[in-house]
């Protein structure tokens, strides 16, 4: 696929919070750390090209975290893109700590998150984030002192909307009533549903859901996976119509396949322009 023709503005526009205006398919660099997103890129020099790539298919959200490396994605991407080019959102999550490859441990005491809200700052180079999203909730933390620790943030001006990641709906609900929420990032794809619940309220409120491994961790794009038939009569790849699916399941959907290869970014954000039909939607929605 070259790649010349494509643009993540065919996946259409969502405002954050009413005043950060992205296309609702973006970037995830969770792919870009080391084995079990630990330690330095396997790849540094490739890893700034595809982050430099995005951009220039037209991603205008990039979705990334403190944990992961911890630290090595957020300083891949000021290297690749600093100073950041006028409309870029990157949101990113603090609340997680590691110990290893592929352990999180949740750590929501509120001068863990500050600091760690300073470092997202320092380490992405901005004065201000424009969606922070608490990683975790820490269940030996009282939410109201996690969130308000982050709205005194925001009120001293270093996080412009806060979101939330991971949450059932009474989480959701009982979130609101400390801060503003205006998105949410859940497990949520094609074949994992459990979070449907919580993209009804997020319809309802206008909060942008997320949804993390929005390709099922890649066996939504296996070639003799669920959607390889269907793919080969619409002409396109499993991945796209997973894609696809998502951005026709909801205006409030915001996809973040992450990757850490050229070809594979640009046969997902080719995916913006893969129009399903009900009847194609219908039989995906029922095919996995």
């Amino acid at each position: 696929m070259a790649g010349e023709n494509i643009s993540a503005a065919a996946s259409g526009t969502f405002r954050i919070g009413e005043d950060l205006p992205v296309h609702r398919l973006g970037y995830g660099v969770m792919q870009l750390p080391g084995p079990g997103v630990w330690g330095e890129s396997r790849d540094p020099e490739g890893a700034l090209r595809i982050l430099r790539r995005a951009i220039d298919l037209g991603v205008n959200l990039i979705d990334t975290a403190d944990a992961y490396g911890p630290f090595v994605a957020d300083l891949l991407i000021k290297k690749a893109l600093h100073p950041y080019p006028e409309g870029l959102v990157i949101a990113t999550k603090v609340g997680l700590t590691r110990s290893g490859p592929n352990d999180w441990r949740p750590v929501g005491r509120p001068e863990y998150l500050r600091q760690q809200v300073e470092l997202n700052l320092r380490h992405l180079g901005l004065e201000r984030i424009d969606l922070l999203q608490l990683h975790r909730i820490d269940p030996k933390v009282p939410l109201a002192d996690q969130l308000g620790e982050l709205t005194l943030l925001q009120k001293e001006g270093k996080i412009r909307h806060i979101g939330l990641s991971e949450v059932t709906l009474e989480q959701l609900s009982e979130a609101s009533q400390y801060a503003t929420i205006v998105s949410v990032q859940n497990l949520y794809n094609l074949a994992k549903r459990e979070a449907e619940p919580v993209l009804k309220y997020c319809e309802a409120h206008h909060l942008a859901f997320i949804p993390w491994f929005p390709l099922a961790t890649g066996a939504l794009a296996a070639p003799q996976g669920p959607l390889a038939e269907m793919a080969k009569r619409l002409g396109a790849t499993p991945s796209q119509l997973a894609l696809a699916w998502l951005l026709k399941r909801s205006p409030v959907i915001l996809p973040i396949p992450g990757t850490s290869n050229i070809q594979h970014l640009e046969e997902n954000v080719a995916a913006a322009a893969v129009t399903l039909s009900q009847e194609d939607f219908d039989a995906l929605t029922h095919a996995v």
